[in-house]
């Protein structure tokens, strides 16, 4: 490819799992392991890029909370909903018919059965669904930020960040293949630990780690998303001796427009 072309976008979907700790808000978080291409070695939330089966038409007769979302945004939501299942068992689902999400006990065993052929690509999230007669959980996920990878980056993602409350009995754990640690987490101890060199944590994760941590509680948290507008981050860097500082849009509210990221 041509330098100066910059290398497509791929649909991408990240979803911070929430819950009231006995320290204030936390966030579920996994360490990504050493050998995967992108952020190896990282304290990051659970996600990743689109799959073409998250696309299916079938899925929005399939989803609670579809209604008024166009084609790619629903998309978007399937794959942040099938990969906080295969990355971690949280399982954004009801039975068709049911108001309640399913149980802990009934995420396990479909967990046990399904997380690792759709992680594989054996089946999709259309054919999960039929199969256990499963309504997707789309309404129980809050868009909370847009972030694009720098333009001359060789890998590019075009992620959707999206804020749910976890499931009240969900035992989650990390894969032990993309993942290889998790932990729950206050965004001020991740941050901690990020600045102490203890955990190594990208750029985008710490902002909006940041931005996370402006709330105290998992019902403010989601208040604060839905009262916010959510403005795309494409950041623009500039090189200097020593490292290299961000620019990104101020509205975004990260607080700032500028940072410096030492090298």
């Amino acid at each position: 490819m041509d330098q100066k072309t910059p290398a497509p976008l791929r649909p991408a979907a990240t979803i911070l799992l929430l819950r009231d700790g006995a320290a204030g808000l936390e966030v579920f978080m996994v360490v990504r392991h050493h050998q995967i291409d992108f952020a190896s070695g990282a304290l990051v939330f659970p996600g990743g890029t689109s799959d073409p089966g998250d696309q299916a038409p079938g899925l929005r007769a399939r989803a609670d909370g579809a209604d008024g979302l166009g084609d790619g945004d629903l998309a978007l939501r399937v794959t942040a909903i099938r990969e906080a299942f295969e990355e971690c068992g949280a399982l954004f689902a009801r039975p068709a018919g049911g108001p309640a999400l399913v149980d802990g006990g009934r995420a396990a065993e479909l967990g046990a059965r399904y997380r690792q052929p759709l992680e594989s690509g054996e089946i999709d999230m259309l054919a999960f669904c039929e199969a256990e007669n499963l309504r997707l959980a789309v309404d129980q996920l809050s868009p909370f930020a847009h972030w694009l990878t720098p333009v001359n980056m060789p890998k590019r993602f075009d992620t959707h960040f999206y804020l749910a409350p976890a499931p009240d009995d969900a035992g989650l754990s990390h894969d032990g293949r993309e993942s290889v640690d998790s932990v729950w987490i206050t965004p001020d101890q991740a941050l901690a630990d990020a600045a102490a060199k203890r955990r190594t944590v990208i750029f985008p994760t710490r902002l909006n780690l940041e931005k996370l941590a402006q709330n105290k509680s998992v019902e403010s948290a989601l208040a604060a998303a839905r009262a916010s507008p959510v403005v795309p981050v494409l950041p623009r860097v500039e090189r200097h001796d020593g490292g290299r500082t961000l620019h990104i849009p101020l509205e975004a509210g990260y607080g700032a427009a500028s940072f410096f990221v030492r090298e």
